[in-house]
């Protein structure tokens, strides 16, 4: 597993991060209902391998269709889902 200055130090600028894991741990806080990879897999007719993949890989490059589909499982937005950091500005890493 990244800690979060291992994926922020070696991201390059204008990067998309997916933030799967924290959008199922929201989802099980509004719901609670506690989703595994596998669960989500089959609910958004993904593999398992592709959710597996977003919620580890920092330079995923999900399809707009796979974001959508765990967006609609979720019951959140893609806004929530994605995170854009970008490092050109002073070195920092800032939401947008």
């Amino acid at each position: 597993m990244f800690s979060d200055s291992d994926i922020f130090n070696n991201l390059d600028a204008h990067t998309m991060l997916i933030r799967l894991r924290e959008m199922m741990d929201a989802y099980e806080a509004r719901t609670g209902e506690h989703l595994t990879y596998g669960e989500l897999a089959a609910r958004t007719e993904l593999s398992r391998s592709t959710i597996e993949s977003m919620a580890t890989r920092p330079n995923y490059n999900a399809s707009l269709d796979a974001i959508e589909r765990i967006c609609v499982a979720l019951h959140c937005q893609p806004g929530e889902l994605l995170l854009r950091l970008d490092t050109d500005q002073g070195g920092g890493n800032e939401r947008r």
